[in-house]
């Protein structure tokens, strides 16, 4: 079993606010470091293979930041995608300015996209304890130029892949989705939940804070 969190950290590889208050929401403490990793686009890349190298590249970085001060941490990463086909040409980022905003948005509009998140529940010894892909499906009504052009400009989809923000505003625009509505935020907190009890870290021991 994992003892005490001061001597076995959970270590949130992100610097996702949204993350870290889905995490947040398990009951488990937990500190964060934020993963890096190379997230350019290779041409002809799948989407799969994609998520798997940025996710692996980020646990690899926790790890060695990790290791020296908590060599027995639990390290947990995580990436997410907008994908409107199979390969990495396909895939929403965050948009670089309101121009691309609105193109984003309007591919979206009136249709149904999928929305992946990959991570991965490692130890900084090198151990796997956890790597799962969660793929959800967002289906948008139709959205008139207005309205496209009024949520660009709150900039809440600014930092956002695919431009949007599920949980704010734009969750207007979803009339359904099917999978895990955490997943879609940026963490699939059913499946995390499992992970880290396989681990051996329960998210149902009362009294316990984030930190």
């Amino acid at each position: 079993m994992i003892g005490a969190v001061s001597a076995f950290p959970l270590v949130l590889g992100s610097a996702s606010p949204r993350r870290r208050e889905l995490l947040a929401q398990l009951g488990v403490k937990f500190e964060v470091v934020a993963g890096d990793a190379d997230e350019s686009i290779r041409l002809g890349e799948p989407v799969g293979s994609y998520l798997e190298r940025v996710v692996e590249a980020k646990l690899a970085n926790v790890r060695d930041r990790v290791a020296t001060r908590w060599p027995r941490a639990l390290v947990l990463v995580a990436d997410t995608c907008v994908v409107c086909g199979p390969n990495v040409e396909d895939l929403l980022a965050k948009p670089t300015d309101r121009l691309d905003a609105c193109r984003m948005l309007e591919l979206l509009a009136g249709r149904t996209h999928e929305v992946w998140t990959r991570f991965t529940l490692g130890a900084a010894d090198g151990r796997i304890w956890a790597t799962e892909l969660v793929a959800s499906a967002v289906t948008f009504r139709a959205l008139s130029a207005e309205e496209i052009d009024a949520y660009v400009a709150t900039d809440e989809g600014s930092d956002k892949a695919g431009a949007y923000a599920i949980q704010g505003r734009a969750g207007a625009f979803v009339s359904r989705i099917e999978g895990s509505y955490s997943g879609i935020v940026g963490l699939p907190l059913c499946e995390v939940s499992v992970a880290l009890a396989l681990a051996g870290l329960s998210t149902q021991t009362p009294g316990v804070d984030a930190v």
